[in-house]
């Protein structure tokens, strides 16, 4: 019998470190449009946001179920959810490479790979009490 986590997302320690993820996505859009220009600025946004959508998608997939009894469940949700964020991250990357003119793909990536080491680095930069 498996056990559907009904608890809202935002309630979850995983939040905190998407709270964390969309902070980081926007100072490194405002730090990237204030020293390289706009252009820098909202691709910087849009790598972060490519992310931290991803990470969304994953989080809602992978905490559906909780308990000992839902053990299978749980491995199927955080499969489907990887693979999920997986397919989201190069469909939003297609997107954004075709639909947004002028692009700065530097500072795309680097928006991309620095909201990804927040999340990354964000278990050990938690406090022993996940809760607060």
């Amino acid at each position: 019998m498996n056990i559907r986590n009904k608890t809202p997302l935002h309630r979850l320690p995983v939040f905190r470190v998407l709270r964390a993820q969309a902070l980081v996505a926007v100072l490194m859009a405002a730090t990237c449009a204030g020293v390289f220009g706009g252009v820098a600025g909202y691709s910087a946004l849009l790598g972060g946001l490519i992310a931290l959508v991803a990470n969304l998608y994953f989080a809602y997939k992978a905490f559906r179920f909780f308990g000992a009894r839902s053990a299978q469940a749980i491995v199927q949700s955080f499969w489907a959810g990887e693979m999920g964020k997986l397919i989201l991250t190069a469909a939003l990357f297609a997107l954004v490479f075709v639909a947004v003119h002028p692009l700065q793909p530097l500072a795309l990536f680097a928006g991309y790979v620095l909201v990804l080491g927040t999340g990354a680095s964000a278990l050990l930069l938690m406090k022993s009490n996940p809760k607060h």
